[in-house]
């Protein structure tokens, strides 16, 4: 079996990166997991280091591309042959690592965790911001990507070392367009994920909308004048 890196960027999880570390930890042995501290204002670093949990912690907020290339430059360096975008707030579930690994395994380059493979999207300003998004990516690419928001996504060895070492890599859906553009192979998976049930998501409405904008924009647009290296080797790790 591949060796999978767990990333799980946190800011401000305090209600949740307990329960969900403790879960992979106990249930998921077989895997590790990085937690991610980006800069949080609450005691999200704390709790960490007072249970033990794995942890690299940020001293500023960088955001979740930074934050998630920080774990993936620690996947690279430290021989992992694949990584998981895995969120601190508990929605998704360890459950489907296992079937999205064997999709890796069996060739994939980046397996997406999909809501809406065999279920409808609901009726919604956020989900039409998402139909927008993978309008344009089947537009710009001819792929379809039924849920190209999902946050819950594997990388392959030779993706993460990419997301290591580039800094316009941020995970989200414009980078997954311009990856597909450029020969990556992309699986979907059907999951379902839990519903938040503390802290509060940074998106509400008005960012959702801005979000959505600034993705369709910059892969309908932006994409196309990006440059990828996949020459150049992720440097080994100096012992």
């Amino acid at each position: 079996m591949s060796k999978l890196l767990i990333v799980i960027p946190a800011y401000n999880e305090q209600d949740n990166i307990v329960r969900v570390v403790t879960e992979l930890a106990e249930h998921y042995p077989q895997y590790d997991y990085v937690v991610v501290n980006d800069g949080s204002r609450d005691r999200t670093a704390a709790l960490c280091r007072a249970h033990g949990f794995r942890l690299i912690d940020l001293p500023v907020n960088l955001g979740l591309a930074g934050a998630f290339q920080t774990g993936l430059r620690y996947a690279a360096e430290n021989g992992y042959d694949c990584a998981l975008q895995f969120d601190g707030d508990g929605q998704h579930q360890p459950k489907y690592i296992a079937p999205m690994l064997k999709l890796l395994e069996e060739g994939a380059d980046i397996v997406i965790g999909s809501r809406f493979i065999t279920v409808k999207k609901p009726k919604s300003l956020r989900m039409l911001g998402s139909y927008l998004i993978s309008w344009a990516i089947r537009l710009t690419t001819g792929r379809a990507i039924c849920d190209p928001t999902s946050g819950m996504r594997m990388y392959s060895r030779r993706l993460l070392e990419e997301f290591a070492q580039n800094l316009n890599y941020g995970p989200e859906p414009d980078t997954i367009s311009y990856l597909i553009k450029n020969g990556a192979v992309v699986k979907e998976l059907q999951v379902e994920m839990a519903e938040r049930t503390s802290g509060q998501s940074y998106f509400n409405l008005m960012r959702s909308a801005e979000y959505m904008v600034k993705m369709g924009l910059s892969i309908l647009l932006i994409q196309w004048f990006r440059k990828r290296d996949t020459t150049t080797p992720y440097p080994e790790r100096s012992l």
